[in-house]
């Protein structure tokens, strides 16, 4: 493990947040390529895995994001806390309005659910951009924190920056599959499901490089965006991941993925912060 932080310490911070979120594609895209050897998904399965998505969302929410984005943030009591604050709302607000924008369909909910603008889309590119609502905030993260390291700020850490890439890439492992498994049974081949299925990774590195990007340059926001980040996780997790996962029958076993979930992300930023 080391000889990766000190690969990443070594690379541009731009180009270190690329490979990072081209990691985390990649295990969406392995999520996805189940679609080859499984014909139907196990909800009792899929439950658990978007219990597991929605615990690491939330510990890398806090561990990875709003912990250092206050700890870096300048003044003392109430004042010290008004960045995460501020950060957080927006980074809320600005999914609410995507959201609202966005077409886009929930996995196992009905077409006369879809959500956002009116269209006539068809249901796989819904299901696909509903993923990819999760994916900007992670990619954005990721490449936040890469940047709050070559800016040199206190509390923002490589080790840190790698944990929260090996976290979002192991709960983009069950995005994957759970975009592509409901396309095949819909109909669609596996190969069509699996290219949905792994391109609704596909903005997470767009979002890192931009974030490490306007981080270096506009170092003062850096508090700002890791919050923005964390709120727009949250946001998701509380909208969309946690609901989702609570519609059967099998909400222990969706309760007990988020645990572990949680579990993993917070040993993986304590332990490489």
């Amino acid at each position: 493990m080391k000889s990766i932080i000190d690969y990443f310490q070594q690379l541009d911070p731009v180009l270190a947040a690329l490979y990072a979120t081209l990691f985390t594609w990649g295990l969406t895209a392995l999520g996805a390529s189940l679609v080859f050897f499984f014909k139907k998904m196990n909800r009792k399965v899929f439950d658990g895995m978007l219990g597991f998505t929605g615990g690491v969302m939330v510990a890398a929410s806090f561990w990875s994001l709003l912990a250092p984005g206050i700890e870096m943030s300048p003044g003392e009591g109430f004042v010290k806390v008004i960045p995460a604050v501020v950060g957080f709302g927006l980074g809320a607000l600005f999914i609410f309005a995507l959201d609202k924008i966005l077409p886009h369909l929930h996995v196992n909910f009905q077409m006369s659910e879809k959500e956002g603008v009116k269209t006539k889309w068809h249901k796989s590119i819904l299901l696909t951009l509903a993923i990819t609502l999760h994916n900007i905030p992670e990619g954005l993260a990721i490449g936040v924190l890469f940047g709050g390291v070559a800016a040199g700020f206190e509390g923002a850490s490589i080790g840190g920056a790698v944990a929260l890439a090996m976290g979002i890439g192991l709960q983009n492992f069950p995005e994957g599959f759970a975009v592509a498994m409901p396309l095949r049974g819909q109909g669609l081949s596996r190969w069509r499901s699996f290219n949905f299925g792994q391109l609704s990774a596909i903005v997470e590195p767009i979002a890192a490089v931009l974030g490490a990007w306007a981080v270096m340059t506009f170092q003062p926001v850096l508090p700002y965006a890791l919050c923005f980040a964390a709120g727009a996780m949250m946001f998701v997790v509380v909208e969309e991941v946690v609901p989702e996962s609570q519609q059967e029958s099998y909400t222990d076993i969706s309760t007990l993925g988020f645990i572990g979930g949680f579990m993993i992300m917070m040993t993986l930023d304590v332990g490489l912060a």
